[in-house]
């Protein structure tokens, strides 16, 4: 396996006719999401989102066939897609992302295989994470010439084609170079900036499990997005306060100020729950209400809520008794590990 050199131009790395293995990760977003949707964070001066990349990763693999067809095929799902022509793949509704980037990318005469760690519709961007590692196996394949920031701008516009709404920014970021990062928001540019953190003593007080309810992020988000862009002055200020609650994540995250990084997870919730009826539930009630009761500082849900994945964040010693009462509750625990590589090959 290799890391990724993101200084580099993804372009001519391999040779056509070979075989390429392209990973990323996912992310835990810990605060500041659907901020990052254009143009919300214009709004808000100072918007940022903060989030840490994860070892549950999502892989594409291309391989050559003997004719120009094009075979996709889903390991996740089991469904696949063929055409005769890449140009057949552009109003293809099944594996709707897949199709769409083999035609832009005008990749014929191959087999495109993926796969993902992510449970689907977990919210902690497995989508995103596949996006990046297909786009990047079909820029090799195409042995076209691709600025790292091109690609993930490619990405996210044809994840906006699939999906039909509007896509944030943060989520391709830590699957192109891993690590806890900052992304801030502002007029003139998206900027990633790598935060120092002991990720060893940060993993020692994270707990993810998945909630059993898939969502779908894009609904969830276009949805609090036309609020905001009608003038809702109740959504607004929930945003202002989820753009002032990252700040203090990440300020608590450089000091290492765990105490701190728990308060600013519970405010994120307590402030993202209020946006729209749909972002708890039920049963998202219960297992926040469980973990708390073991010990948890803060717990909140991954991406735009509604299902997917919770993050608890409390004490070392508290740790094991959150991960049972939450799976006692009916909730899946997923391990893993803070990951420093982003996208890899091979």
């Amino acid at each position: 396996m290799k890391t990724w050199n993101v200084n580099a131009s993804v372009e001519g790395l391999y040779n056509p006719g070979v075989r390429i293995v392209t990973s990323a990760p996912t992310r835990i977003d810990l605060a500041g999401g659907t901020l990052d949707i254009w143009p919300l964070y214009l709004f808000h001066p100072g918007a940022q989102t903060v989030n840490a990349a994860i070892s549950l990763r999502a892989r594409a693999v291309v391989e050559p066939r003997p004719d120009d067809a094009v075979l996709i095929r889903s390991l996740d799902t089991g469904a696949t897609v063929e055409a005769r022509h890449c140009r057949d793949l552009r109003e293809r509704r099944e594996l709707r992302l897949l199709s769409l980037l083999c035609y832009f990318f005008e990749a014929h005469g191959l087999t495109l295989t993926t796969s993902c760690e992510s449970p689907a519709g977990a919210g902690i961007a497995g989508s995103s994470a596949l996006n990046v590692a297909v786009c990047a196996a079909l820029a090799e394949w195409s042995r076209t010439h691709y600025e790292p920031d091109v690609l993930l701008h490619i990405a996210m516009n044809v994840e906006a084609q699939a999906i039909e709404v509007p896509t944030g920014v943060q989520d391709y970021r830590p699957a192109l170079y891993g690590g806890v990062a900052a992304v801030e928001l502002d007029t003139a540019e998206i900027r990633r900036v790598p935060l120092h953190v002991d990720a060893a003593e940060l993993e020692r007080r994270l707990v993810l499990c998945y909630t059993g309810e898939p969502r779908n992020s894009g609904t969830n988000n276009w949805e609090v997005m036309k609020k905001h862009l009608d003038g809702d002055r109740h959504v607004f200020e929930c945003f202002e306060r989820i753009r002032d609650t990252a700040a203090a994540m990440r300020d608590a995250l450089t000091r290492a100020d765990w105490n701190g990084v728990g308060r600013a997870l519970a405010e994120e919730w307590d402030n993202r729950k209020r946006l729209a009826p749909g972002v708890s539930t039920p049963a998202i009630d219960e297992l926040v209400a469980r973990a708390t009761r073991a010990g948890a500082l803060g717990t909140k849900v991954c991406g735009a809520g509604g299902g997917g994945c919770l993050v608890s964040f409390g004490p070392p010693d508290r740790r094991d008794a959150i991960r049972e009462t939450l799976a006692e509750g009916g909730g899946r625990i997923l391990d893993f590990h803070i990951e420093q590589h982003g996208l890899t090959r091979g």
